[in-house]
């Protein structure tokens, strides 16, 4: 079927919430960020690797950023966004759906730092990292980036965050948290390292991927590109800002 506004969030009114994002604020201060309330994490996979020095042209590091900058890593069973790719990705705002089998759950989210620098050991690091937004259903800050380790030619990506439950949850979005929430996350970053590195090996082949034309909604995009629209999703539990 063709991705219409009423189906690609099932039957959301996807421009209208994305929409309202522009008047939401951050959900946390970082003044508040410390174990044992907050899950601190730090991922990491390894991408093709390219010779020793700056990063090739064509080559894993510049792939790995491009796909990273489109969020095409982000498991479509798990997680899908959708975003103005005319707006500057600094300040872009999100919305993300956060998939629980049939309990769906979008919510915002705000890039507020762009990574882009030389570091003093000489490895080339680009990424971005997004927060999240009031009615979200955790609090925290995700950051995203591709490493070329100058000296051993070794890419990585790697994902840090610090995150926890929003405190406002509802008792049914409570209870979709405490059965799935923790697990799906770290399942979550597990599969962002395994496609990214895949589609970044088929790049290398010369292959399109993730390939076909990506689901819109008017100006708005939807990510990742491989996200397949069910009509059985608008029968799934909707809930928009939960937190």
């Amino acid at each position: 079927m063709t991705p219409t506004r009423d189906w690609v969030f099932g039957r959301l009114d996807t421009a209208r919430v994305w929409r309202d994002l522009a008047d939401a604020d951050i959900n946390y201060s970082v003044d508040e960020v410390r174990r044992p309330a907050w899950n601190i994490d730090t991922h990491r996979c390894d991408l093709p690797a390219e010779r020793p020095g700056a990063p090739e042209p064509g080559g894993s590091w510049e792939l790995a950023c491009r796909l990273v900058r489109d969020y095409e890593f982000s498991p479509p069973e798990i997680v899908r966004a959708v975003y103005d790719p005319a707006t500057p990705l600094l300040g872009r705002n999100m919305l993300l759906e956060a998939r629980f089998h049939l309990m769906h759950f979008y919510c915002g989210v705000r890039i507020t730092a762009v990574v882009d620098e030389t570091r003093d050991n000489g490895d080339r690091s680009w990424g971005w990292a997004y927060e999240t937004l009031d009615g979200h259903l955790e609090r925290g800050k995700v950051t995203y980036e591709v490493v070329k380790h100058r000296r051993s030619g070794a890419v990585e990506f790697v994902v840090s965050s610090y995150s926890q439950g929003a405190p406002t949850l509802g008792r049914v979005t409570l209870l979709g948290w405490k059965l799935f929430g923790r697990r799906t996350q770290l399942r979550f970053y597990r599969r962002c390292g395994e496609r990214l590195r895949s589609f970044v090996e088929a790049r290398l082949r010369g292959e399109e991927a993730p390939s076909g034309p990506r689901p819109r909604v008017g100006r708005l995009v939807c990510a990742p590109t491989d996200a397949v629209v069910h009509r059985w999703d608008a029968l799934a539990l909707h809930r928009v800002a939960p937190g």
